[in-house]
């Protein structure tokens, strides 16, 4: 396998080899393989090139940051985002493996395989190219590539990209992984037995691609960066100088909504006066920290009822579940704080480029919905006991609602399983590395599938047109490194598009334009209610960024052109339209 370097983004290093050799490796176009980038002898030159932390939240809302308008405590996550750049346009899918499918390929999430999750497949959609519901073999991960080309490639958390030995993180370019392949998990591990098994829910995990088990009582977020600086310690002690890609895969906040009851109490009446309020603070805030307009108007809560509306005993419950949540986020942060002083302790922070986002918009299915994962009521074949003091331990096993989720994802419209801003537009930044800062906000069109590109442009590496014997797709993503560096403001004209879909929800940004199209009724087994009217609707997100404006009717040219090149989008890939009674 050779991947091709380019003159312009050679590492410094070879710089000092002699123009005769440069000129030989230029001519035949050789590449930069593993085997020629770890250095097995000291006299060598250490590869200075940057390493790589990717770190992805789970379900985590857009303001839920203190640097994003949120009042949780997230002091290590927000000091990054303050020396770094924060981006106010980044998005990804709707829902979790469709977006890590992007992310991993740099391609649209239905050319490689994600067309939809494994679980929700439909009977129209089982066969169909692009709906195999795992990563498929059109595609290189890239961890793949940036293995091919000398890093060392580490991953802890969730990967939910296939179940398979084929499919898992070792077999897609991770040298050391510890990974849940399933997309959720009991966060204290107490789900790995017969009886969750056998209402399906048993998750998998795997450690080098060899079964293992979760240790029952530790804690996902801890457990996760724990491995992690084990991996990064045994390249130490291996002395192994090679750059590093790093891949933290957060299932936080994800529900079950469970935490160390020690960061719960942090929080205890914290969320007493209810959603509607903390929607109004947060958009209080996004203003005073430049990432709203003045005059930004949040969307209506479309999902759940409004706070004056609950009993006493409902409240109750319902600010138990936002303590709850508050505590994952900020033991989240807590991990990445142990993670970031590892780095610093072993002398890679300063050299470490960092990119945290969460993978889509914040989950706010729970109320009444009959899927047994969301609310299960107390069980003892389960162990489950969801009463309101146990909210948050092991055996409770709630999500927290669509109430939170609109405060969470302000002042966008909608939530997780949405093509509306809230379901896809999501807290990102960069920092680190490359990246000029100092709390600059960045509101440039930048999507998942460009940080594939991204990285291999700082890794001085070009994406070849084969791998391991194969075709691969070319990256459809653009690299944002001009936009990290400060040489630009943009990586796409008004005139290129991004599309999505994901259940027949579809939507495509333009500039300053969206489209969105939400179905009369969504597919069988897929959990989202619609929202819509089975009509397209028109939004000028610069000017409108809660999609509270419809201009379908007031912009029929611009809907037309819109609509004509979503048409070429889900054409290109192979995105199967609704059926004819949807």
């Amino acid at each position: 396998m050779i991947i091709s370097l380019t003159a312009s983004v050679l590492p410094r290093q070879l710089w000092m080899c002699s123009l005769a050799v440069i000129a030989v490796v230029l001519t035949l176009g050789l590449g930069l393989s593993h085997a020629s980038a770890k250095n097995s002898n000291e006299s060598e030159p250490r590869d200075q090139r940057p390493n790589f932390l990717v770190i992805v939240a789970d379900d985590m809302g857009w303001s839920d940051l203190g640097s994003f308008g949120g009042e949780i405590s997230t002091p290590h996550l927000d000091a990054l985002a303050l020396s770094g750049a924060r981006f106010t346009g980044f998005h990804t899918s709707p829902a979790c493996s469709p977006t890590r499918a992007m992310l991993m390929s740099g391609v649209d999430s239905h050319q490689a395989g994600l067309g939809a999750m494994a679980e929700r497949l439909s009977e129209e959609m089982r066969g169909a190219p692009g709906y195999e519901g795992y990563l498929n073999d059109r595609v290189a991960t890239i961890a793949e590539l940036l293995h091919a080309g000398g890093y060392r490639t580490m991953m802890a958390g969730k990967w939910h990209l296939g179940l398979t030995a084929d499919r898992e993180p070792s077999a897609r370019g991770f040298e050391r992984s510890f990974a849940l392949l399933d997309g959720a998990s009991n966060h204290f591990g107490t789900d790995q037995n017969e009886v969750w098994r056998q209402v399906g829910f048993a998750p998998s995990y795997r450690e080098d691609g060899k079964p293992v088990d979760f240790p029952v009582g530790s804690y996902s977020s801890d457990y996760f960066v724990d491995r992690l600086i084990d991996f990064l310690d045994e390249g130490v002690k291996a002395r192994d100088d090679r750059p590093f890609l790093v891949f933290l895969s957060f299932t936080a906040p994800h529900w079950p909504i469970q935490a160390p009851e020690e960061t719960i109490a942090k929080y205890n009446g914290r969320y007493d006066e209810g959603y509607d309020v903390l929607r109004n603070a947060r958009l209080a805030r996004q203003k005073q920290l430049g990432l709203a307009s003045e005059d930004a108007a949040a969307h209506a809560i479309e999902l759940a009822n409004p706070w004056s509306a609950l009993s006493p005993e409902e409240k109750a419950m319902e600010a138990r579940k936002m303590e709850v949540y508050a505590a994952m986020v900020d033991r989240m942060d807590q991990n990445v704080g142990k993670l970031l002083a590892e780095l610093k302790r072993l002398g890679h922070f300063e050299n470490t480029l960092i990119l945290f986002f969460s993978d889509n918009g914040p989950d706010g299915s729970a109320r009444n919905t009959p899927d047994y994962v969301r609310n299960l009521p107390p069980d003892p074949k389960l162990g489950v006991d969801n009463r309101l003091e146990n909210i948050g331990s092991a055996t409770s096993f709630v999500s927290y609602g669509p109430g939170w989720g609109h405060a969470n994802a302000t002042p966008s419209r909608l939530l997780k399983g949405y093509v509306t801003e809230g379901g896809i537009r999501v807290a990102a930044f960069a920092a680190g590395k490359g990246v000029a800062g100092a709390g600059r906000i960045v509101d440039a069109n930048l999507d998942v599938r460009d940080v594939a590109p991204t990285l291999l442009d700082f890794a001085g590496l070009s994406q070849p047109a084969t791998f391991a014997g194969r075709p691969i797709l070319p990256h459809e993503g653009r690299s944002f490194r001009p936009v990290l560096d400060g040489r630009a403001i943009e990586v796409r004209s008004s005139d290129e598009s991004l599309g999505y879909e994901l259940y027949f929800h579809s939507a495509l940004r333009k500039g300053d334009w969206k489209i969105v199209f939400m179905p009369n009724r969504v597919s069988d087994g897929y959990r989202i209610r619609s929202a819509g009217e089975g009509r397209w609707r028109l939004y000028n997100i610069a000017q409108d960024p809660g999609e509270t404006s419809d201009l379908a009717a007031s912009e029929p040219a611009k809907l037309q052109e819109l609509l004509e090149d979503y048409k070429l989008y889900a054409d290109k890939n192979g995105v199967l339209p609704p059926p004819r009674d949807n």
